[in-house]
């Protein structure tokens, strides 16, 4: 008869399969605490105490106030341009040959809500071809416009030639000098 021994391989084996086992079994739940967030340190919030107001010698505040004042101007205290050419447009530039006049409508609308201002105008015909800087003439006017409103005028200027063949003319506002009244 034959005895069987077992052989060291056998034993190693078996231990070898249950460690293996145990590391599984260790790594799964170790998997698990740190997904439900039972082995990761807890952030809980920092409350720190109010830092002393600092005071003088006689207890008041000396401490800066957290917000600016904010400050607006009353509507008595509005600022404005003297160059009112923001003010002002204008349409219809023409020509008459008939009249051997020049016509610009002109329109300017006062932005303020409480104060008058006069605008001293100035309409200029230029020479457009060549753009040589030159005028044909010059219309000048001085209006009143009050708080909020829109005055609209004619701007004109009559050539003194008898007879004027074909050019290129264009109008500009060259002035809008405003003055509060």
């Amino acid at each position: 008869m034959k005895q069987r021994m077992r052989t060291g391989t056998a034993v190693r084996g078996g231990a070898r399969r249950g460690s293996r086992a145990a590391a599984a079994t260790a790594l799964v739940l170790v998997t698990a605490a740190t997904a439900s967030g039972c082995l990761l340190p807890q952030r809980h919030p920092v409350i720190l105490p109010p830092s002393p107001t600092p005071t003088s010698s006689d207890g008041y505040d000396t401490s800066e106030p957290s917000e600016e004042p904010t400050y607006s101007p009353s509507p008595a205290e509005e600022t404005y341009d003297p160059d009112g050419r923001d003010d002002v447009s204008g349409r219809n530039c023409d020509f008459s040959n008939s009249l051997r006049q020049f016509t610009y409508t002109v329109s300017i609308t006062n932005p303020s809500t409480t104060d008058s201002f006069s605008y001293d105008m100035a309409v200029n015909w230029m020479k457009a071809k060549p753009a040589d800087g030159k005028a044909y003439g010059l219309h000048q006017r001085s209006i009143v416009v009050g708080p909020g409103d829109t005055e609209t005028y004619t701007a004109k200027y009559t050539v003194n030639q008898s007879s004027i063949g074909q050019f290129w003319y264009t109008c500009q506002i060259t002035r809008a000098h405003k003055t509060r009244m």
